[in-house]
């Protein structure tokens, strides 16, 4: 069985023994972090262009949407809770690791993407607040990548909770605006009959799509389903799947109402008063004071802003941490995995912002929103292959009429993206004479199409979707084997002349059989061993050498073989070299048990030493 989804989050909220509402609040939360998603900073951009641009018109296509992430979050859920897998792990089972890994890559330039539109959002909130330069914000947002590692300490619940507050100040700030804005509801309902669109309305469309079902937000609702220790019984399974689908209606209706919101008041103050060319956040933000009369909604406006960039960071590093550890079963530390994603989206956007201006900020967040749609079909089909799957999911299995439902959201992704790919590359090859960049872009499309074919017909050949698994996330099951390993023969022990070296010494002896050799090892530190190294004769050298006498003597007495060596210079390397040179077997050293920075001062020879020999190194706690 694979490795736990969010091992250290896994099963870590009880549901045993809760009935009625407390039962349905246990539940209530991961969809919730699921939902910030849907209204981070890449949706403002669609949803203020697609209401100022075609007022009320694209009201349907986020309703859409939003249907759309409901069916497909639950069957999300559904995995996750039935098979205790995310999406990551569950495409590790079934595809060939070159196809795996092309998907890996696929999920995390959705990831990259999403985190682009928060680097950008939080920056512009950050200016329509402070008057900050935009260049300045983008780098400040390196900062809330330690954001992430300070509630995860708090455990899943308290992380839930703050994002709830997020999203409550992201609702709570549109509502009032609504107010003020005064829209004509009635007119506004007109925009849930579906109508035709303009290639223009269509790239919008598209970016609403990729902003609200996003990619990455499907392998994160699959995992943190998974933080619910639920009763593994037929009638506890259908349970969870019930609340966990309650709990994605709510949280995914709120996540609508802010998009609708964000959309009919562009519509309300920008369509219907002329100014249809409003394209920038920043132009929405100036605009609303004079055209409301108020300068309550513009505060209100990038005060959301920034809960809103702010609450999709979280969700953006557990997505990252689950995709690389599902696919690649690798586990990096959480704050490198934060910053690394996070530099990833800074670096682009200063590089448009140094280069391009300001003015290009607003494009950049459509196109990353349209990039994340362009990947929606790589994860949906395998999703919906995994959840009507019999032999996995038995009897939770989808049925036929939830499958083609399924499966027809998938073909309406498909297909508008499809089509707004196809429309890119005709007027690409229009107005390009680039012959080497023509080759190129149909290349990537021929194997981006192949792919796609490739997942939709391999499942189907697939007699068993889970025989292809080898191993979990630390490997094969190893089989121990109880034959009794050769006698320790030569210890090294690194000693410091402290008081805790008797304890360190004593220890040691613990380890030993009467033919076993000691090698004491100590490193001389003051300025002259330093530069003399062997030929060093001052105080504290020998003194030094004396000591290690004075130890030898004592298990010398003991019928022992002693040896003792002094090192200089530089502590790791010659403890290393040392205990190299003389064949030691294991070594001996004491940890402090620091905390905190002085982990990084006092602990570093552990560290290091650790790293740079082979050999087993014992530990004993001081």
């Amino acid at each position: 069985m694979s490795e736990k989804s969010l091992d250290t989050l896994h099963e870590s909220v009880p549901i045993k023994g809760k009935k009625g509402i407390r039962k349905l609040l246990a539940f209530i939360g991961p969809a919730y972090l699921v939902s910030v998603g849907y209204m981070d900073p890449g949706n403002w951009a669609t949803d203020l262009q697609g209401g100022a641009k075609f007022g009320y018109q694209l009201i349907w296509v986020l309703l859409l949407s939003n249907l759309m992430a409901i069916l497909l979050q639950s069957l999300s859920a559904r995995l996750g809770i039935v098979r205790r897998l995310d999406l990551a792990q569950a495409n590790r089972e079934t595809f060939p690791p070159f196809v795996n890994f092309i998907l890996y890559l696929l999920a995390e330039l959705a990831i990259a993407a999403t985190d682009l539109a928060e680097v950008l959002g939080m920056a512009i909130g950050i200016k329509l607040l402070t008057g900050l330069p935009l260049m300045y914000g983008t780098l400040i947002t390196v900062f809330d990548t330690f954001l992430f590692l300070f509630l995860q300490r708090f455990g899943i619940r308290k992380m839930e909770a703050f994002i709830l507050l997020l999203v409550a100040t992201i609702g709570f700030s549109f509502l009032i605006q609504m107010f003020i804005a005064k829209p004509d509801l009635s007119f506004a309902i007109s925009g849930f009959i579906p109508s035709a669109l303009s290639p223009e309305a269509l790239y919008i469309a598209v970016g609403i799509i990729g902003a609200t079902v996003m990619p990455h937000n499907l392998y994160l609702h699959s995992a943190l389903v998974q933080t619910r220790k639920i009763e593994r019984s037929t009638k506890g399974i259908k349970k969870s799947i019930f609340f966990n689908f309650i709990d994605s209606v709510v949280a995914l209706n709120a996540a609508f109402f802010v998009n609708a919101s964000i959309l009919i008041l562009a519509a309300t103050t920008f369509y219907f008063s002329g100014h249809t060319e409003v394209a920038r956040i920043e132009q929405a933000h100036a605009l609303l004071a004079p055209l409301l009369g108020s300068t309550l909604a513009p505060t209100l406006f990038a005060i959301a802003l920034i809960a809103a960039g702010q609450s999709s960071t979280v969700t953006g590093t557990l997505a990252g941490q689950i995709v690389m550890e599902g696919y690649l079963k690798l586990r990096l530390n959480p704050w490198i995995r934060r910053l690394l994603t996070r530099l990833i989206a800074i670096i682009p956007a200063v590089l448009v912002i140094g280069i391009m201006g300001e003015g290009k900020v607003d494009a950049l967040l459509i196109f990353s929103q349209v990039i994340l749609s362009l990947q929606l079909g790589f994860a949906v089909i395998p999703l919906i292959h995994f959840v009507s799957n019999k032999t996995t999911m038995g009897e939770f299995a989808i049925g036929w009429k939830i499958q083609i439902l399924s499966w027809l959201v998938a073909a309406i992704l498909v297909y508008l993206n499809v089509h707004l790919v196809f429309d890119f590359t005709a007027n690409f090859f229009k107005t390009s004479n680039n012959l080497a960049i023509k080759i190129t872009l149909l290349l990537l499309l021929l194997g981006f199409a192949s792919l796609l074919i490739y997942i939709i017909i391999f499942p189907l050949f697939l007699k068993r979707h889970h025989t292809q698994i080898e191993e979990g996330f630390h490997g094969n099951l190893i089989e121990l084997d109880w034959t009794q390993e050769a006698p320790v023969n030569k210890i090294a022990i690194a000693v410091d002349f402290s008081e805790t070296d008797a304890r360190l010494i004593k220890t040691a002896v613990q380890h030993a059989h009467q033919a076993t050799e000691f090698i004491f090892i100590h490193v001389v530190e003051s300025v002259t061993a330093k530069y003399l190294q062997e030929s060093s004769d001052d105080n504290e050298t020998r003194k030094d050498q004396q000591r290690l006498n004075v130890y030898a003597s004592a298990l010398k007495a003991k019928g022992y073989q002693v040896s003792t060596y002094l090192g200089y210079e530089n502590r790791v390397k010659e403890i290393v070299r040392l205990s190299n040179t003389h064949n030691a077997q294991l070594l001996v050293m004491g940890g402090h048990r620091h905390q905190g920075w002085k982990d990084y001062i006092f602990g570093e020879t552990i560290e290091s030493v650790r790293h740079q020999v082979k050999i087993p190194v014992l530990i004993v706690n001081l």
